[in-house]
């Protein structure tokens, strides 16, 4: 997909927030630092769009960023070893518990993971509340150029074992520096928005 047109439209915090315009939403989730804002800028052909930062748990907020007046792409807080307190961790979970459980427009959920590394247990458990609740999911493993090509396979395998993958979901090695399966991911996202 040729993006021309992505405005950020809302960081909330809470429902009331939410745009009402009714497009399709994917949530972008994944651990701290794994490469999610990396992720929207390739996936959008922008710079800076998202604002990438070496220190974990940058994001506090879900973002929305609709693109081409058809989708959003809505970022979430990462999980995981983010250095802010119990109490702040706790409230994100419960606005993204939130958001995942009651969104009518969320189409799926884009759980981006490190392709060099087995899942993490909070990889494991975010991907075990996504079947839970019957949320579609597109795994996304990225940093692929990190990796031999020929051993690319080998890592996936690693990583739907770990996960127990589910066959109904989709699956994607990705790279934030080549653009290898930015495609491919595009058109995951197009199938679910017609589901």
């Amino acid at each position: 997909m040729k993006v021309n047109q992505v405005e950020l439209v809302i960081s909330a915090v809470k429902p009331a927030q939410y745009p009402e315009d009714s497009l399709p939403e994917f949530a972008l989730a994944g651990r701290s630092n794994v490469g999610k804002s990396s992720f929207i800028n390739k996936m959008i052909q922008r710079k800076s769009m998202a604002r990438i930062s070496s220190k974990p748990g940058k994001t506090q907020t879900l973002n929305f960023y609709k693109i081409e007046e058809t989708l959003y792409f809505v970022d979430v807080p990462g999980y995981g070893f983010a250095k802010v307190s119990k109490k702040e961790r706790e409230s994100w979970g419960k606005m993204i518990e939130t958001y995942l459980t009651a969104r009518e427009q969320l189409k799926a959920c884009v759980l981006i993971v490190d392709l060099r590394h087995p899942p993490t247990t909070d990889d494991v458990m975010m991907y075990n509340f996504l079947k839970h609740y019957d949320i579609p999911a597109v795994v996304v493993a990225t940093k692929a150029d990190k990796i031999p090509k020929g051993k690319w396979q080998k890592h996936l395998k690693v990583i739907k074992d770990k996960l127990e993958f589910d066959p109904s979901d989709d699956i994607v090695v990705f790279s934030s520096e080549t653009g290898q399966g930015k495609d491919e991911t595009w058109g995951f996202i197009h199938k679910r928005m017609k589901q």
